[in-house]
């Protein structure tokens, strides 16, 4: 029974059909209900107010530890594994995180599984088991999660600043655990780690310090009553909230800069002040109206004249943790070369724009500008899957009272110009931390963070230093954003006559193609436009790729100051290069999306190249490239898999030898050349009409072919580009071994492709079904049991449409061959699990997978994503989910054994397998001893392997010849 339910009427934005109530258990557990009967999918989430500051000294890591043992077992349901594979097999998934003062477990799932699901999950915080056995396996697991982070520059780096703060200060902890922390050691000092796991989970969870939000198709009454009679019996021991006195710095820790190495390569700067938590004043908002203004891109920011000056590449500033107690102000600025010669000047300019905030005062208009902007973001926000839905608010409970719960503090609407003067003067000289970061400064630092390696040295600054600073830095008209004429003021929608399904193809011509697909599902006041510049001369070598990445950095690098305040009004737009030209993409409110689409289409077409930008964007696509060797060994496994598998693509290393000897004028060149042969394929989405769509793309056409002297032509019928895919020969097992590319990296990584075949509705059907059924099991197997790794996944790829699996792992116990024989061994078991699967099971699993995809699309953008995957591969079967749900309900589970025989089986005769194998250091001697094995073929070079192979027909191009 509920008790002590206050009636308080929670915040929604206008557009929120769904019903809230707000219960309160007779065990002090605070609860939000959420019936939405459009849903598909039902979710729930459960935050704990305990996370890693309390985790007892020398037992680093057991909050978050204690999160992964939760998830095993419990009493009423004592089979290992058994609510994951419940979950899975219910067409849901389900994840967890431990954060400094809050653990969040979440799942969502089936509609019609719903019920049990939740029965499943409320016994993790009733009687959960915690087996001797488990223990020990999940302390491995935690490891591999550690390892997988040591090369990351953004865990080093965090935990260098929680490092450099006061060590009796929680905020000092290493929150991940590893088995040092949570085996060795313990063990070392006499300390049993279970009886502490055991001892830390009853003296710190407590239903009094829960928040649950539960979100189903059901009515409100109806929730409640399964709420109460699932989550009632959860103890409550009145527990205190953890509260911290205090911040984390002390002087010793202020008025620093921190020189340290980072992994990638590049330069960085992070200037934090610690400030009083916003969310103590979330109504007036104080960092974000300072984190608007230091962060702003327009022209007389901060930003904008770094970029002038050639000395940044990216500016962000905001808050940093969101704490009761403390808090921090963090601007974070991407350096060029340059810019790292001269970070004085930097970090002067910053307190000069500082300086500028002071002297201009609080800007009413400034403050309700922003203020309106995030008033209608919030009124039209997109809907978003269940699961992120409920863990948002779930989070949001532990901090705001019920009428905000779901706003948090998105809403800033009290004009308060002390509140904001207060946080501004903390963002002072005598309150800074500087962190700056470089390989510049490998072999010159003299300290070591102990839990991540990173190589540092520590220098005081005092105020006045920093106050030369400010009077030396350039002189430069830094001055306060204008008024935002892209704020939107008409969110009107459109009348739609027609409620059409599926896309439609409006017009084509040897110039373009529009499709368009009018919203009918989400009465929003957005649109969707993208334009895939098909060029085949884009993509014919290696430079003219690079070249063509160069060209679509500087487009959004020259528009950057104007469209900024698009972006900040909610009309977000971006420019990518692609395997076969460039894409320009807007999305966002529609009223004034047109405006910007022509300034981008204008600048394309007169486009220019500036030296002094060419070399900036040259410096950091540069990087980008050598970053590329620092990627987690199954992400290079996984582009090894497409450079295999795709025909027609570069590899990352041609692309690294032909960058230094790239100069602007070869880009001047290039650009009209490219632009010379070019076709358009634009899909026009949202509420738009198709009036209007239609000249959008008429425009375009006109701006680019139809001027007086016309940068495109178009394609010729031969030039229309094709996406053709390698076929695997039956029977043979391919693999390619290779290095990690970072030779200090100690995780290896395996992906092992099994190849099925072309796009065909009975064939997907059974594939898909195959790779649900045997998803958990393979995760249970591999991950839970033998613990190689914390990354072990079982997925679909599709490749321009040719489908297939792939086991991905990635570990630090096993070499890429011997996970190869776990992958083997695992399907030979899995084998005899199909074999004995019954008729209701077979059911079961094929009413979930046809649930998933009867599961509507929760906003434009994800049905805009759907729909151009359709027309970017060139397969157009919108309504692929129809029929692939018409070949589910005829599939038999027979069919189902004799595709696994057929395709998937250990040595089937006509299965096709590539695996690409990436040892980490700690396995360099297994490559080194990896000859040709009996029943595999090697493959020593891609690019000779991919020429000797068949190719798959190309679903894309095939429309290019066609006569409408």
């Amino acid at each position: 029974m509920a008790v002590g339910k206050e009636d308080v009427e929670i915040v929604k934005a206008r557009t929120d059909k769904r019903n809230y109530k707000r219960i309160l258990l007779r065990n002090s557990l605070q609860v939000l209900l959420i019936s939405d009967p459009d849903t598909d999918k039902c979710a729930a989430s459960m935050n704990v107010d305990v996370g890693y500051f309390s985790d007892p000294a020398g037992l680093e890591g057991l909050a978050h530890f204690l999160e992964h043992m939760l998830f095993y077992a419990s009493e009423k349901y004592p089979v290992e594994d058994s609510y994951s594979k419940y979950i899975t097999e219910h067409g849901g998934s389900t994840n967890a995180f431990t954060s400094s003062e809050n653990t969040n477990y979440f799942f969502d799932v089936n509609a019609d599984g719903f019920e049990e699901a939740l029965d499943r999950f409320a016994q993790f915080f009733t009687k959960p088991l915690m087996s001797a056995d488990a223990t020990m396996r999940e302390i491995k697991a935690v490891d591999s999660e550690n390892q997988k982070n040591l090369l990351s520059d953004g865990w080093r780096m965090n935990q260098l600043q929680k490092h450099l703060t006061a060590e009796d200060h929680p905020y000092h902890k290493f929150s991940t655990g590893s088995w040092d922390t949570l085996e060795v050691r313990p063990k070392a000092n006499g300390i049993d780690t279970r009886n502490e796991l055991i001892k830390f989970h009853e003296e710190n969870y407590s239903a009094n310090l829960m928040h649950l939000v539960v979100y189903t198709k059901e009515s409100l009454d109806k929730i409640q009553n399964l709420v109460e009679e699932k989550f009632q019996d959860i103890r409550n021991i009145d527990r205190g909230c953890f509260h911290v006195s205090g911040q984390p710095c002390k002087s010793e820790h202020l008025q620093i800069i921190v020189r340290t190495v980072p992994i990638r390569q590049g330069h960085k700067l992070r200037i934090v002040w610690p400030v009083t938590p916003e969310i103590l004043h979330y109504t007036e908002g104080p960092c974000r109206y300072l984190g608007h203004l230091i962060g702003h891109e327009g022209e007389g920011s901060l930003y904008y004249i770094l970029k002038k000056l050639g000395w940044a590449t990216s500016l962000s500033a905001g808050e940093s943790e969101l704490s009761l107690d403390f808090s921090f102000f963090k601007v974070v600025i991407d350096l060029t070369d340059a810019g790292h010669e001269h970070m004085q000047d930097i970090i002067g300019l910053l307190f000069k724009y500082i300086e500028l905030l002071q002297q201009s005062g609080v800007c009413k208009w400034i403050f309700e500008e922003l203020s309106a902007i995030c008033e209608t973001k919030f009124h039209y926000q997109d809907k978003i899957p269940p699961s992120d839905y409920v863990v948002n608010i779930a989070s949001n409970m532990q901090f705001y009272p019920p009428k905000d719960w779901l706003a948090g503090s998105s809403l800033p609407s009290k004009f308060n110009p002390s509140v904001i003067q207060l946080v501004l003067d903390q963002l002072s000289p005598n309150n800074v931390r500087i962190f700056w970061e470089s390989k510049s400064f490998e072999g010159h630092t003299d300290k070591v963070e102990p839990w991540y390696g990173t190589a540092y040295s520590i220098e005081k600054i005092t105020a006045s230093a920093i106050q030369g600073w400010v009077l030396s830095a350039p002189d430069e008209n830094m001055h306060l954003p204008v008024p935002n004429k892209f704020i939107p003021t008409d969110l009107s929608l459109k009348i739609v006559s027609e409620k059409v399904k599926f896309p439609v193809l409006l017009s084509r011509s040897s110039y373009s193609a529009l499709w368009y697909k009018p919203d009918t599902l989400f009465s929003t006041p957005k649109a969707y436009v993208k334009i895939d510049f098909n060029c085949p001369y884009a993509g014919n070598s290696p430079e003219a790729e690079i070249l063509t990445h160069i060209f679509t950095q500087l487009l959004m690098d020259y528009l950057n100051d104007y469209a900024y305040y698009a972006q900040v009004a909610g009309l977000h737009y971006s420019i990518n290069h692609t395997d076969t030209g460039f894409q320009v993409t807007l999305s966002g409110y529609n009223h004034k999306l047109r405006i910007l689409l022509e300034t981008i289409v204008e600048m394309i077409a007169t486009f220019r190249v500036k030296t002094d930008r060419f070399s900036v964007i040259k410096e950091m696509v540069t990087k980008e490239y050598q970053n590329f060797k620092y990627q987690q060994p199954y992400q290079q496994a996984m582009y090894y898999c497409s450079l295999i598998l795709q025909d027609q693509t570069w590899p990352w290393v041609e692309q690294l030898e032909v960058l230094p000897v790239l100069q602007a004028e070869d880009l001047a060149k290039f650009v009209p050349v490219m632009l010379s042969r070019t076709f358009l394929e634009c899909y026009v989405a949202g509420n738009i009409e198709s009036h209007e769509a239609e000249s959008m793309t008429g425009h375009t056409e006109d701006i680019l072919f139809k001027c007086s002297k016309p940068l495109c032509q178009p394609l010729f019928p031969s030039q229309h580009l094709t996406n053709r895919v390698v076929k695997l020969e039956s029977g043979i097992n391919y693999f390619y071994p290779s290095e990690c590319l970072n030779p200090d990296d100690e995780n290896s990584a395996l992906v092992h492709y099994i190849q099925v075949g072309r796009d065909d509705f009975k064939l997907n059907a059974k594939l898909q079904l195959f790779a649900l059924v045997a998803k958990q099991p393979t995760f249970h197997q591999l991950r839970s049991v033998e613990q190689l790794g914390y990354i072990t996944v079982l997925m679909q790829r599709n490749d321009c449409g040719v489908r297939g699996l792939q086991f991905i792992i990635q570990s630090t116990v096993k070499a890429p061959g011997s996970i190869e024989q776990r992958v083997e061994e695992f399907l030979m078991m899995f084998e005899t699990k199909l074999n004995e699967m019954t008729f209701e099971e077979f059911k079961s699993n094929v009413n979930a997978l046809i649930d998933m995809k009867l599961e509507k699309h929760k906003n434009l953008r994800e049905e805009s994503a759907f729909f151009w995957r359709e027309i970017n591969d060139g397969t157009l079967r919108f309504d692929r989910r129809d029929f692939e749900i018409e070949e589910l309900r005829k599939l038999t589970l027979q069919e189902l054994v004799d595709f696994f025989n057929e395709y998937v089986k250990v040595g089937a005769p006509r299965k096709k397998t590539l695996s690409v194998r990436v040892h980490g250091n700690l396995h360099s001697s297994e490559y080194k001893a990896e000859a040709s094995e009996p029943h595999l073929a090697r493959i020593d070079d891609i690019f000779t392997f991919r020429k000797s192979q068949s190719l798959y027909g190309s679903f894309k191009g095939l429309t290019g010849q066609m006569k409408l």
